[in-house]
């Protein structure tokens, strides 16, 4: 019995000490992954704080007001001539590389050649693989949905000016940010060169810029792609566009889901509209998939009345964090 006895107390104590070994280990791998949790938190948190120290909504803004003062900026005219230098100017001061892809399209009304420029600014230039942002930079020649001024002066300030106002502002934090892949961002032209309200060809900055993708590959492949179109409105709200839900599920989602972390309430993870836009050549000539985001809620929508009173600085740079918090975590399958 006494041996028995002394046998069990030691049998005890060692499961006794292989359990507390154990539990030792359990709580120590425990500690290790909040600890890795708690570093990447900081890591995230810190990111964010430089990327919110380096906007400013202010700035965005006075960008804005700075392009709408130019006043209605058509296809080759004076004011969109203006917007160029403008643009070249302030992205060649941040050491970005700025050129312009041309061509000419037939006038709607007088058939004699018009030029169109799109503009293309590349951050990281040496990457092979890279993010398309775009936006459009032509305004409508009239505001003609408005019931009272159809052949006034459309200045455009939510559609038109806020997508470049936009990338302006972003300008600022991309040279020192680390994006999964090299950025381009693209000012399409001729977005909508229209003269009449309900006809008309739209989207030819954006087919032309699709079809010279396909048709002539450059040397580096565009893993996906951003559109940016009406995100300056004061009373922000960015629904997901079913068009890009169709084409880019995956790329949508993932933007969602980096505002969505951020605690930007006014990304709506629910499909609303489905929206005719630049992204549809990219997706359908260029086969980039490319995504829409759009505040398509907008009573000044193609009228007089559509000026900077109706924008927000803060609308701008809330889209500007979410695109560059994205931009430095881009998910692999997104270009699928």
């Amino acid at each position: 019995m006494i041996s028995q006895a002394i046998q069990w107390t030691c049998e005890t104590n060692s499961k006794t000490a292989r359990v507390s070994l154990w539990a030792r280990i359990g709580w120590f791998s425990l500690f290790q992954m909040n600890l890795l949790a708690m570093t990447l938190m900081a890591s995230f948190v810190f990111a964010q704080s430089e990327v919110e120290q380096r906007l400013d909504a202010r700035r965005a803004f006075g960008y804005l007001e700075e392009i709408c003062k130019l006043g209605s900026r058509p296809s080759a005219s004076e004011g969109m001539t203006q917007q160029q230098e403008l643009i070249v100017e302030h992205f060649t001061k941040l050491k970005a590389n700025v050129s312009f892809q041309e061509f000419d399209t037939p006038h709607p009304k007088k058939g004699t050649p018009v030029r169109m420029r799109n503009l293309i600014v590349s951050w990281h230039p040496q990457a092979k693989e890279r993010v398309l942002l775009c936006c459009h930079y032509d305004t409508r020649p009239f505001p003609d949905r408005d019931p009272f001024r159809p052949k006034g002066t459309f200045i455009g300030a939510n559609d038109g000016a806020s997508g470049v106002a936009l990338f302006m502002e972003m300008g600022h934090s991309l040279p020192k940010l680390n994006p999964t892949y090299g950025v381009d961002m693209v000012f399409f032209d001729g977005e909508e060169f229209i003269f009449e309200r309900d006809g008309g060809k739209y989207f030819l900055g954006s087919e032309y810029f699709s079809q010279q993708y396909r048709d002539r590959p450059p040397a580096h492949r565009y893993v996906c792609g951003v559109l940016v179109d009406m995100i300056g409105d004061k009373n922000l709200s960015i629904p997901q566009e079913k068009n890009s839900l169709k084409f880019a599920p995956e790329l949508t989602r993932s933007i969602w889901e980096t505002a969505r972390a951020l605690g930007i309430k006014e990304f709506v993870a629910k499909p609303k509209i489905e929206i005719n836009d630049d992204h549809i050549p990219l997706n359908e000539i260029a086969k980039i998939p490319t995504t829409d985001l759009i505040d398509f809620d907008y009573p000044a929508w193609h009228t007089t009345k559509d000026k900077p009173s109706e924008c927000s600085g803060t609308s701008l740079v809330k889209v500007a964090r979410v695109l560059l918090t994205w931009l430095e975590q881009v998910p692999k399958e997104v270009g699928r």
